[in-house]
């Protein structure tokens, strides 16, 4: 069993630097940027999102924290009223050590109930299409897709 916690200061510096160097692979991965842009345009990126850091409105991040030991095992970063009624989920990570023990599945529900309590009734996200895990996990809690962007490579 998992509760969504608290995202302390310390946790949120320690995550930015693997975030952007994450969030700029993906995008290398899917053909979006060239490996020589992505870091910058991933930093970019965050600042724009982000810029009061943890402090920025609207945004919420979440430790999400294991209940039998209070290890923290990932986090949640959640934008609330994007547009009325909806909030949109940035990033989900469970750290590597917990993967696969369904730590994503229950943060998911658990997020669900947060926000309600905020007033939204609807969470939207993005997932990389090469990312056949996160899409399953994400069908499997009733997600939708809504849209489908292609690309052919020449």
């Amino acid at each position: 069993m998992i509760a969504l916690g608290p995202f302390t200061e310390e946790q949120y510096a320690a995550w930015i630097p693997g975030s952007i160097a994450d969030y700029a692979a993906e995008n290398v991965k899917s053909g979006r940027w060239s490996a020589g842009e992505a870091r910058a345009k991933a930093q970019e990126e965050l600042t724009s999102l982000l810029p009061q850091g943890m402090a920025t409105p609207g945004h919420h991040f979440f430790s999400v924290v294991r209940s039998s030991d209070r290890a923290a095992v990932g986090m949640i970063w959640v934008l609330t009223g994007r547009a009325p009624g909806r909030s949109f989920i940035f990033n989900l990570e469970i750290f590597k050590p917990y993967r696969r023990k369904g730590y994503a599945e229950q943060a998911m529900r658990s997020l669900e109930h947060e926000v309600r309590r905020m007033g939204d009734s609807s969470i939207g996200l993005h997932v990389f299409a090469h990312n056949a895990p996160a899409r399953s996990l994400y069908q499997k809690l009733g997600y939708a897709e809504t849209n489908i962007m292609m690309v052919k490579r020449l």
